[in-house]
């Protein structure tokens, strides 16, 4: 049998905690005994800190690929998924309060509809394609990796709970994803193409020590959302809202991987979605969205929200990336990326 050569054949070792909730939540898993797990209540006041977003980020993995070394029952454990829903809530909660709160679709998607004119000093990508360096370009292909090397595996989660006209349509954009039945086509792969052209390590998970909770908690957002049929509707109003902005990203992102002499494989990924989240945006707006709404109008605000929330910790996570750029400075947790 041919040896398997995916970056999603081996799982990733356990992460360095970065507080006492993380480290109990580590330990947990390392000791695969009966797990101690601290009382929920003493759990840090930051919903969107490190410590918190990285326990949650450990937790929700077991429902990916797992940890090295840690047995496959700990995804459904009782203590750990009680102790994940306290974080949940808490996280919650603080997407809750801060977003604008639109009342409909069109509403919280007015702006992700107009492709500004220039850069308003807010956007990584306009950032990247004018002014960013190989360096920077490294760091934020690291960073993206947590979700890229697993790309489209959380929206996948809502496909039991649509129906009719909006699962059709998920599933034909999901296939897309998933490289239309050709494995050298998975967007994961591709990624992980993309990051051997700038020589980065492309195994499985191999930056979540070096990501902020910033970026832990973009990839967080999809698995709350996805793992709770309750937040169906935000899920697919995260995936809008990834879709409608991702071919004009892409496009300078591609373009800023050209500028600074990345390899062909780079850009390649960041080319496919230019065309493909083209076709993807129509689809998902008018027979996802169309779709769910046209059987379950009461979720509508539900499907706002998961715009809006995606947008609050995209704009956080520029606000983490580009003063650390802007002045010279890494973006990661400890040192630059390397291979």
């Amino acid at each position: 049998m041919a040896p398997c050569h995916d970056s999603r054949c081996t799982a990733a070792r356990l992460p360095d905690p970065r507080g006492e909730l993380s480290a109990a939540v580590v330990s947990a898993l390392r000791s695969g005994g009966p797990h101690r797990l601290p009382d929920p209540a003493t759990a840090p006041e930051d919903p969107f800190g490190d410590d918190l977003q990285l326990a949650l980020y450990v937790l929700y993995e077991l429902h990916y690929q797992g940890f090295e070394g840690v047995d496959g029952e700990c995804e459904w454990d009782p203590g750990l998924l009680g102790l994940r829903g306290v974080l949940e809530e808490r996280f919650l909660s603080a997407l809750r309060t801060g977003v604008p709160g639109a009342p409909t679709v069109d509403e919280a998607m007015s702006g992700l509809l107009v492709e500004p004119a220039g850069d308003d000093g807010t956007s990584v990508s306009h950032y990247l394609a004018s002014e960013g360096t190989l360096r920077q370009l490294r760091e934020y292909a690291a960073l993206r990796s947590l979700y890229h090397l697993k790309e489209a595996d959380p929206h996948a989660w809502v496909i039991p709970r649509l129906h009719g006209r909006a699962k059709a349509a998920m599933v034909a954009v999901e296939f897309d994803e998933f490289g239309a039945g050709r494995a050298e086509s998975v967007h994961a792969r591709l990624f992980g193409e993309l990051m051997d052209d700038l020589e980065l390590d492309t195994s499985y998970g191999h930056y979540l020590d070096a990501s902020p909770a910033e970026l832990l908690a973009t990839v967080n957002l999809m698995s709350l959302f996805g793992l709770h049929r309750a937040l169906r509707g935000a899920l697919v109003g995260h995936f809008a809202a990834v879709e409608v902005t991702s071919s004009p990203g892409s496009r300078r992102l591609a373009s800023a991987l050209r500028r600074t002499g990345a390899g062909p494989a780079a850009a390649r990924f960041y080319d496919e979605h230019v065309e493909a989240d083209a076709v993807h945006e129509q689809v998902v707006r008018r027979d996802v969205i169309g779709g769910l709404l046209s059987c379950e109008p009461h979720l509508e605000p539900d499907v706002a929200f998961g715009v809006e929330a995606t947008g609050l910790l995209e704009d956080r996570l520029a606000g983490k990336l580009l003063p650390a750029w802007r002045t010279n400075g890494s973006a990661l947790r400890g040192p630059p990326a390397t291979g």
